[in-house]
């Protein structure tokens, strides 16, 4: 809370002004094109972070895929996950969050301007419903990211479990995977403090189609668990 509250502070010309403009597009979102809804986020979420000492730590956006229709799957740490990779990635995409989060102002508006799909855990044929609407949206060149631990881990830099069903979207689209490392995305929001911090986005290389097509979904999930774990553990700064 008090990071949000120096992000406000620091951009108190800006935010009465923002804060208008992104509900305005986050209730009028077939007026704009997705670039210009990713763009306007961008630049939200660039001021942001500055206002809130939280710098944004690229590695490996070369293995950002060229052309579009792929999936983020990165590890779960907090609230602040989302804007983290939107900082580090210039290319437009959507994502597949817990339906509590269309609680949240803000992130609300942020997800209604993205068109991101909220999941309700309880409703299995509307989680199938999800599954199916986004792999198809995928295959139209769309891009998405998809949380695989399901919920946020609160255990610092250590992950959970890689859910096999989080993969059925990009089997279906035979899209490709590309496994993001968030190291320290947790402390922005999940912590009480406003000391500076750096966030690690590490994009690993893309698992093609081709290179997962025989495999089950829960292996899927287990290659790219232990590749962002291998990637956290060789970067994290005890």
């Amino acid at each position: 809370m008090k990071r949000i509250l120096l992000m406000v502070f620091r951009n108190l010309w800006f935010v009465p002004w923002a804060w208008c403009k992104l509900c305005y597009r986050a209730s009028h979102t077939d007026k704009y094109t997705e670039e210009e809804q990713y763009s306007f986020i961008r630049w939200i979420d660039l001021h942001a972070n500055q206002g809130g000492n939280v710098k944004i730590d690229v590695h490996g956006s070369e293995n950002i895929p060229a052309e579009n229709g792929f999936i983020f799957f990165p590890n779960h740490q907090g609230l602040y996950d989302v804007l983290a990779i939107i900082e580090a990635c210039p290319r437009p995409f959507s994502v597949v969050a817990k339906k509590e989060v269309g609680n949240i102002p803000f992130l609300r508006e942020v997800f209604s301007c993205l068109k991101a799909f909220l999941l309700d855990r309880e409703d299995v044929r509307q989680a199938m419903k999800v599954i199916i609407d986004v792999s198809k949206e995928v295959e139209k060149g769309r891009n998405y990211l998809i949380f695989p631990e399901g919920t946020r881990s609160k255990n610092g830099n250590k992950i959970g479990t890689f859910k096999g069903g989080s993969f059925k979207a990009a089997t279906k689209a035979k899209c490709p995977i590309v496994p993001v490392a968030l190291i320290n995305s947790f402390v922005p929001f999940d912590r009480n403090t406003i000391r500076p911090v750096t966030v690690q986005v590490h994009f690993l290389k893309p698992l093609e189609y081709e290179d997962y097509k025989e495999m089950k979904t829960t292996e899927i999930a287990a290659l790219v668990e232990k590749q962002i774990r291998e990637t956290i553990d060789a970067n994290v700064e005890e």
